[in-house]
């Protein structure tokens, strides 16, 4: 009797599990993807909600009462380089913006000079959300995203209707360091941004990300927010990213064409 301890033999087996095993893996890819999509959308959708302060712990809801409840919320595209809403017919209900800042049709490369939140590419379009009461604005809701010490951070910030007053902040993606700049995700921490101000009295930009804690009594302390203890570099990335956002290379047009009126 023929042996199957062969070299030959061992291989076929070999190559036969691997490509079955292949076809699994990747059908159940193919299969799983619709409801991984449904997923994403959904972790979005809660995570504004918690920002805007919509919803207060979005965990508590099940997935209709998000959907019902995200229906407050509408989501509308920004051009970035002229500040005011996008008229080009883009649906901005599927519009993915990091998706827009990797194609060189649909995003413009930043000079290192002007890359504060280290991003390298930017959309040409960005997706805002508003929370409105008849026609009157809320709530603003503005992405924002950009490097902290291992990883490019992905989150929001809401505004209030004057435009200036932080309603909420937080991170839904990230890679930094569990205990240390992953304390972006401490509650505390992101409840500390609500009630500050991201302009002076003269409406100059000021918002900042301090070394330490803020001092109650100071009155800096409008527009400051303490620092991450052991994670520096994450936070300092924090406040680079926000005040790109928040800057002339990102939604400052934006935010003052809406004021006046004229976005």
């Amino acid at each position: 009797m023929a042996s199957n301890d062969t070299i030959k033999k061992t291989l076929m087996v070999t190559v036969g599990l691997s490509l079955v095993c292949s076809v699994l893996v990747s059908s159940a890819a193919v299969f799983l993807k619709p409801t991984q999509d449904e997923n994403k959308v959904l972790d979005v959708q809660k995570n504004i909600l918690a920002i805007s302060g919509l919803v207060k712990d979005p965990k508590a809801l099940s997935r209709s009462e998000i959907t019902a409840k995200f229906k407050e919320v509408t989501p509308r595209l920004v051009n970035v380089e002229t500040g005011r809403f996008d008229t080009s017919g883009t649906d901005p209900v599927t519009y993915n913006q990091r998706n827009a800042a990797k194609d060189p049709a649909t995003s413009v490369k930043l000079p290192s000079s002007e890359d504060q939140a280290l991003i390298k590419r930017q959309a040409k379009l960005a997706k805002v959300y508003e929370v409105r009461k008849g026609d009157q604005l809320e709530t603003l809701i503005l992405p924002i995203h950009g490097y902290g010490l291992w990883s490019t951070l992905y989150g929001y910030m809401a505004l209030d209707a004057d435009l200036k007053t932080v309603v909420g902040f937080g991170f839904y993606e990230h890679a930094e360091t569990p205990g240390l700049g992953g304390e972006v995700d401490n509650a505390k921490w992101k409840a500390s941004w609500k009630g500050k101000e991201i302009y002076d009295a003269n409406g100059k930009l000021d918002i900042n990300v301090i070394k330490g804690s803020v001092n109650l009594s100071s009155p800096r302390a409008i527009h400051e927010i303490d620092g991450l203890s052991g994670a520096t570099l994450t936070a300092r990335g924090v406040d680079n990213l926000v005040k790109f956002w928040l800057s002339n290379n990102g939604f400052g047009p934006f935010l003052a064409n809406l004021k006046k009126g004229d976005a």
